[in-house]
């Protein structure tokens, strides 16, 4: 007790005790404010990567898959893909994949981790339409020495079989290369990277 009559000690306990329950009053306040910056389990589950079982895809098809909403393609090559992809470098803005449009494992001529598969963002570069898949060779509105690839419709913008652009065309880059892995010879997963395989 002090000289006026104050119990000191009852005073710290009261003054303590004040203190944890308006730091815990805070913490309830607080608490909803910072959740709501959180991702909401609907925006979090639309960027969680995504597996496509490629187990089916013949070589020369297509399948698409939808990863943070965006039309992601897996196209298995054939050998004669393959093969005409070294033949058109100097048709191509970017043969060498120089600009950073895919993942530095993927920075090579078929710009994949196994040269039969492309895992590509299916939007054009120039203005973000999707391009079609022709995979035809010497069709009559591509010319003779289309060797297939990607053409988009909306301003003639063309692609190779490895997502390059070609020269003289309004898309300015290559196609995204996104990040990838292979879980299994017959499963890829889309958004998580794996490196090479």
């Amino acid at each position: 007790m002090s000289a006026d009559g104050v119990d000191l000690k009852k005073r710290r306990m009261l003054t303590a005790a004040t203190s944890v329950v308006g730091a815990v009053g805070a913490g309830f306040v607080v608490y909803p404010f910072l959740a709501a910056w959180a991702p909401s389990e609907k925006a979090k589950a639309a960027g969680a990567p995504v597996e496509a079982d490629i187990s089916k895809l013949e070589p020369g098809q297509l399948m698409r898959v939808k990863w943070r909403g965006k039309p992601v393609w897996i196209v298995r090559r054939t050998e004669q893909n393959l093969k005409d992809l070294g033949a058109i470098g100097d048709r191509l803005a970017d043969p060498a994949s120089d600009m950073p449009q895919q993942p530095e494992y993927c920075k090579n001529e078929h710009r994949s981790i196994k040269p039969e598969y492309l895992v590509a963002i299916g939007i054009c570069t120039h203005l973000g339409c999707s391009p079609t898949y022709r995979p035809d060779v010497a069709p009559a509105d591509l010319g003779a020495d289309w060797v297939g690839g990607f053409f988009c419709p909306c301003h003639g913008s063309r692609f190779d079989l490895s997502g390059r652009v070609y020269s003289g065309v309004p898309a300015p880059t290559n196609l995204e290369i996104t990040k990838y892995t292979f879980l299994s010879d017959t499963t890829i997963r889309v958004g998580e990277d794996g490196g090479a395989a």
